[in-house]
């Protein structure tokens, strides 16, 4: 990397992260609001929230998303997303474009942040992988959420996915929760954001166009938990050729 990109790079993060706290003012009080609300009602007032802010941030630090595949989702249904995990740019850019109120399952230690903390607890279903009975409780909330019509938004790799393939292995929940609820899957994959915020660099970043890219869904209707491997391989298989010919 020349000397000119690296500093550049650094000095980009430093704008981008003070224009994402600057801009989220604009999500901060209706997801103070929407916390009062009982789902779904919160969850729809906070997607078109994030969607909104997210509309607005994205392009002022160069970063546009461009969405395919959203006819896959059918109108009057509610499916299981999921989607890859590269950077921690995925959530806030994944959850406002899946089209639709949803929820995502996410780490209970980020709600200790000022203020993104209030925007973090209001559209995910939190949980404490360290905690057995927040595991279960988690598991519970996923099944409401679906139940209630709204999709579920889930990253099967579980974490970044810091090596150069293209996935990493998948956990069974997000497929374990799709077949409970016998709900369809819809496989979705976002490209460049590993660009955009490298794990490897600290405090640097770099302008990108992000795409995210929604296939057709997967049914799960008439399948049973000891089918989870066999979903789990045949969507991961998907995504991984998808990934692989579009990057």
């Amino acid at each position: 990397m020349n000397i000119f990109k690296r500093v550049f790079g650094h000095l980009y993060f430093v704008y981008g992260m003070i224009l994402f706290f600057i801009t989220m003012l604009i999500a901060l009080i209706p997801a103070s609001i929407a916390l009062l609300f009982p789902e779904p009602r919160r969850a729809k007032i906070i997607h078109p929230t994030y969607k909104i802010w997210m509309s607005i941030f994205l392009p002022l630090v160069g970063c546009p998303v461009r969405r395919t595949g959203k006819a896959h989702f059918k109108k009057g249904e509610n499916y299981v997303v999921v989607i890859n995990h590269n950077s921690l740019v995925d959530i806030p850019v994944s959850m406002p474009w899946v089209p639709g109120p949803n929820k995502t399952l996410a780490k209970i230690e980020m709600t200790k942040v000022p203020l993104f903390g209030i925007i973090y607890r209001a559209g995910s279903i939190l949980v404490d992988r360290k905690n057995d009975r927040s595991r279960n409780e988690s598991l519970t909330k996923m099944q409401e959420t679906l139940k209630m019509g709204l999709h579920l938004t889930l990253y099967p790799e579980g974490t970044r996915n810091k090596t150069d393939k293209p996935l990493q292995p998948f956990y069974d929940g997000a497929f374990m929760n799709a077949i409970m609820a016998q709900k369809p899957i819809i496989p979705g994959l976002i490209f460049s954001t590993k660009e955009i915020l490298p794990h490897h660099i600290k405090l640097w970043a770099w302008p990108k166009t992000i795409r995210i890219h929604f296939l057709e869904p997967i049914p799960t209707a008439g399948l049973e938990l000891k089918d989870k491997k066999v979903l789990k391989e045949q969507v991961y298989a998907i995504m991984e050729q998808h990934y692989r010919t579009n990057r």
